[in-house]
């Protein structure tokens, strides 16, 4: 089942699940073990876990204009969020687990008391996609699952839900698609239809597996417990 077709209840129950993964990943981890490095190149754990913090607060930002009507942008600017994110990671370890903690805190609570007519206001993006307020829970669940992964200390995909893993999948292909990257890679999925990512170049590679180990690779985490036909490389999606 796709995520936008469950009720918004659900949506935000998965969410809250995400964040509650993410948390669990991050509380087994050492003061000394957040100075390494993750599944993203360049970052360590505290550039992830401050990441994560600044995104609730961003989305919080898109949540008060979805109810006061006041344009308020996620971020400034690009660099903005990166200086934001740099100087995140040189707090305590203490302070940059208040910051994921609290900023979820936030956002839950904008959620909680959002107005029923503000969930289809319209805002925007990080990348200018007007969207409605409604898909700030996608945004959120989205970051929350992947991001636990990516901490690198035993997040797997085949913990996600099937609706997650579903609209990840279509995201990931939609963007290629809209970006024309991928031609000549099909996705093998189990006990679903194939897929070719561009649809008009014919197939020169093939990734099979399980929904979660095709996601994974196709969301630029590793090829793991997937077999790969041919030399594909996933293309940047985000």
């Amino acid at each position: 089942m796709d995520f936008a077709t469950l009720p918004l209840s659900e949506r935000l129950l998965v969410a809250h699940r995400g964040t509650a993964y993410f948390a669990q990943r991050l509380a087994e981890l050492t003061d000394e073990e957040l100075d390494r490095e993750t599944l993203l190149p360049g970052w360590t754990r505290r550039h992830l876990v401050a990441h994560v913090g600044y995104n609730a607060a961003a989305l919080c930002r898109l949540l008060d204009w979805a109810a006061s009507g006041v344009e308020t942008p996620m971020y400034a600017s690009p660099e903005q969020r990166a200086r934001e994110i740099e100087e995140g990671a040189t707090l305590p370890p203490a302070a940059i687990r208040n910051l994921f903690t609290h900023t979820a805190a936030r956002l839950s609570e904008r959620w909680r008391n959002l107005p029923a007519s503000a969930w289809q206001a319209l805002v925007r993006t990080a990348q200018g996609r007007p969207v409605p307020a409604s898909e700030t829970v996608w945004m959120r669940t989205r970051e929350v699952w992947i991001h636990a992964v990516d901490l690198d200390n035993g997040g797997r995909f085949g913990d996600f839900p099937d609706a997650v893993l579903e609209s990840l999948l279509a995201d990931v292909v939609g963007q290629w698609r809209m970006r024309e990257r991928g031609a000549g890679v099909r996705l093998c999925i189990d006990d679903r239809p194939t897929i070719d990512v561009q649809e008009s170049s014919p197939p020169t590679s093939q990734v099979s597996g399980t929904p979660a180990a095709v996601v994974r690779w196709a969301t630029g985490r590793g090829a793991v417990d997937v077999e790969i036909k041919g030399d594909p490389i996933p293309p940047t999606w985000l």
